[in-house]
């Protein structure tokens, strides 16, 4: 059994915006054992709620005041509090990228497809993997490159695919859509659907695009 489905999950917000609060709560808490414990409008605040609560995940957006997102996760390993860090932020920029991961943070997620990737980047950090909004995935990938294999849990998943759900992914990570993998295959579109569908109950995966995320983050590991 996963961490996801053993118990609840903790989870605190830090945004200087309460629409952007609003929204990731109502995302993040309609998944099953998923709840928030507390927001915050600072980074000040969000840092003595993480001491307090010793939540599971801590959301934190890099730009806030009082103290900004980089600062609390800097906080946060000083303190030596268990906590998954995934920074929410409009920022794309490759060095600030990997200054985040080097503070310890293992979820990087831009809020343009927050609302799309919050619930698969938890997932990902809670299972001890890492998560970055698609169009980041290169960073990720050149800083794993030789360093970092597949984690055990999403390897022994990924075993259970069979030869062609591992040609699929293998097409998905070249970003290839479901008709241009038909194609290859000789099979219909609908049949290339049905595959991406039993890949994602076996991956553990939800949402539109989470398989195809997936098959990116984690191409040539497969």
């Amino acid at each position: 059994m996963n961490k996801i489905t053993e118990k609840e999950i903790k989870i605190i917000i830090a945004d200087d915006h309460q629409l952007v609060r609003r929204g990731l709560r109502q995302t993040i808490e309609a998944e099953p054992n998923f709840t928030v414990v507390a927001e915050a409008s600072d980074g000040q605040t969000a840092l003595g709620l993480i001491a307090e609560l010793l939540p599971d995940v801590a959301v934190l957006d890099v730009d806030m005041p009082k103290m900004d997102g980089l600062e609390v996760a800097r906080a946060v390993a000083a303190k030596n509090l268990s906590v998954e860090i995934v920074f929410l932020t409009i920022h794309s920029e490759e060095a600030l990228f990997h200054h985040a991961l080097d503070l310890g943070a293992r979820g990087y997620v831009l809020k343009d497809s927050a609302a799309d990737d919050i619930v698969s980047a938890v997932k990902a950090v809670i299972e001890g993997g890492y998560f970055t909004s698609i169009s980041m995935t290169n960073y990720l990938l050149a800083r794993q490159a030789s360093v970092k294999p597949l984690e055990k849990p999403r390897r022994t998943l990924i075993d259970k695919l069979t030869p062609t759900e591992l040609r699929v992914l293998k097409m998905l990570a070249d970003y290839q859509t479901s008709k241009e993998i038909a194609r290859a295959l000789g099979v219909s579109p609908r049949t290339v659907e049905a595959h991406r569908a039993n890949m994602c109950q076996k991956l553990d995966l939800q949402g539109s695009h989470a398989l195809a995320k997936f098959a990116v983050q984690h191409r040539g590991q497969f």
